[in-house]
């Protein structure tokens, strides 16, 4: 590389960002020691300072770090470090850093809510950025931030929070197009207003009853996890649409029109009837419909889902294409009404791959009934897979049930599968 101009060299060592690498080498010659200034990445892993020596720590040389290098854009922290480090860190380079990345570690640390500022309330001084992703997040009062408005990508992994905090952090990030808060406990009632969101990704933990309102007009992908009332009004822009509660139930879905909705994932324990059916009425031109809920019911009792017609379900979303069905709507679709008058015209014209879940031998006859007439109506199916999924009996009934399923995939082998 002693051949290559100054300009060259600088910009082939700038994309060096593992701050490891970047000190050793400093160490191979002046000339690549000189081209640190250029650098705009530094990336600091979990463990690089395990066994630092001579008094030094984390903050002190993460500073000296940063400070060598002229207009800093992007910082990924992940070892620890205190507040005042981190001040230190963004007083010198806040005002140019576009991408900032750290590992809080501070959502059991009660000595870290005693700092002043906090490690949150530091992040202010970053006022230019882009993109915020952090890790290990207490935010049990509001974070002393100025707007962002520059700033598109807000992520929070792993995170305790309450209520009024989130309020006011969102609030100062009035930019957003892109939102992710996975895996956040403490949350009670969650309201989020931002105009320019369009995708906003929501993992809630605990006992699956929190609250949800969201008012982004713009907004084309919403995936959430632990809700059990949510409310999406403005929804001409919706596209990709996932809801889901692995620990309540989901009481009440409140959305506008989904004119615009392309796939749709319906998964939980328990929904109430009334949300499942809403959400089904609403999405009638969804193209990919993934449903796995067991279960539904108004109260703590676990019920089995009512008849569901076919032939008025499909002839309800004609532009489905995929269909993902797990054991208890299939159930219900198997009901012995469902095909009982089927009009010699009806057809199903879109559907080209099915996936069906299979957890029980019970109604055994209808079952085989309903994959018959589903393999009959639709003309242009490529794919049907039959997934059975811990399907336990100890009558013969399982078996034969099985055994016939296996006579169907070998009459229709080129379509049908067995998982």
């Amino acid at each position: 590389m002693d051949s290559l101009p100054d300009a060259v060299v600088q910009f082939i060592l700038s994309h060096i960002d593992n701050a490891k690498d970047v000190a050793s080498y400093t160490c191979v010659s002046k000339r690549w020691k000189d081209s640190v200034p250029y650098f705009r990445s530094l990336y600091f892993p979990r463990n690089i300072f395990d066994n630092l020596k001579c008094g030094l720590t984390p903050d002190l040389v993460v500073s000296r770090m940063v400070s060598s290098v002229d207009q800093l854009q992007d910082l990924v922290v992940y070892c620890p470090f205190t507040s005042s480090g981190l001040a230190s860190w963004l007083l010198c380079q806040g005002q140019f850093l576009r991408n900032l990345e750290l590992r809080m570690d501070n959502i059991v640390d009660h000595q870290s809510c005693a700092d002043i500022p906090s490690k949150l309330d530091c992040i202010r001084a970053a006022s230019n950025l882009e993109s915020l992703k952090l890790w290990g997040v207490l935010m049990v009062h509001s974070p002393k931030w100025d707007t962002f408005h520059r700033l598109k990508n807000l992520e929070i992994v792993g995170a305790r929070m309450e209520d009024p905090a989130l309020t006011a952090a969102l609030r100062a990030c009035s930019s957003l197009t892109n939102l992710s808060l996975l895996g956040c406990e403490g949350l009670g009632s969650v309201s989020i207003d931002l105009a320019f969101l369009q995708q906003c990704k929501l993992d809630f933990y605990g006992l699956g009853n929190c609250s949800l309102s969201i008012t982004s007009p713009r907004l084309e992908l919403l995936e959430v996890q632990g809700c059990s009332w949510i409310r999406v009004r403005e929804t001409q822009c919706l596209k990709d649409l996932t809801i889901a509660n692995n620990s309540g139930r989901v009481y009440i879905v409140d959305f506008g029109k989904l004119v615009a909705l392309e796939s749709l994932s319906m998964r939980g324990v328990q929904w109430c009837w009334n949300a499942i059916t809403t959400m089904l009425q609403l999405a009638s031109e969804v193209k990919h419909l993934y449903m796995k809920v067991e279960f539904t019911g108004d109260f703590d009792a676990l019920l089995p889902f009512p008849e569901v017609d076919l032939v008025d379900f499909f002839n309800s979303h004609p532009k489905l294409l995929t269909f993902d069905i797990h054991g208890a709507m299939f159930a219900a679709l198997c009901q012995k009404n469902s095909l009982k008058n089927v009009d010699s015209r009806f057809f199903i014209p879109s559907l080209e791959k099915l996936v069906i879940t299979i957890r029980s031998p019970l109604n055994a006859e209808q079952k085989m009934s309903t994959l018959e007439s589903l393999l009959r109506y639709t003309r242009n199916l490529r794919k049907m897979t039959i997934k059975i999924l811990q399907m336990k009996s100890s009558h013969s009934s399982a078996d034969d049930f099985f055994e016939e399923i296996c006579r169907f995939r070998y009459m229709n082998r080129k379509i049908v599968s067995i998982e």
